[in-house]
């Protein structure tokens, strides 16, 4: 029997917000391209965890109307990102799946981690190259 495929969980806001390169000025766009740039991570892995993950990111505001893409599903939070994916990770606890979520927010990592989540930073799925 194989092991359940681990959740790889970002915090669309906290990713791209990581590196002042003018998202604010297009969310939805700066989600689109985070989102293009997790493909790889669904076969790939992460650094540290080079495996094959179900990758969900989490958009909510602005960014909303994002699609989902092969190896990516896009989820919009109906209302704080925050809580869903907490929720996400609960989720994922409760069917006995690893779960990681990627953000940097200090509040949300603690939420998390009472799941069980692992928790990795942003440059974990965004890279520093992000032009």
């Amino acid at each position: 029997m194989t092991a359940p495929q681990t959740v790889l969980i970002v915090d669309a806001a906290n990713v791209v917000g990581s590196v002042p390169d003018g998202w604010w000025r297009d969310r939805r766009g700066a989600a689109e391209r985070l989102r293009d740039r997790l493909v790889p991570h669904a076969e790939q892995g992460i650094p540290g965890r080079p495996e094959p993950m179900d990758v969900v990111l989490v958009v909510e505001g602005a960014a909303r109307g994002v699609a989902s893409v092969p190896g990516v599903r896009v989820d919009e939070a109906p209302g704080s990102g925050d809580d869903r994916i907490v929720e996400l990770a609960a989720e994922a606890a409760a069917a006995g799946r690893p779960c990681v979520v990627a953000t940097a927010d200090r509040e949300l990592r603690r939420r998390v981690a009472e799941h069980g989540a692992e928790v990795v930073g942003p440059r974990a799925v965004y890279g520093g190259d992000r032009r």
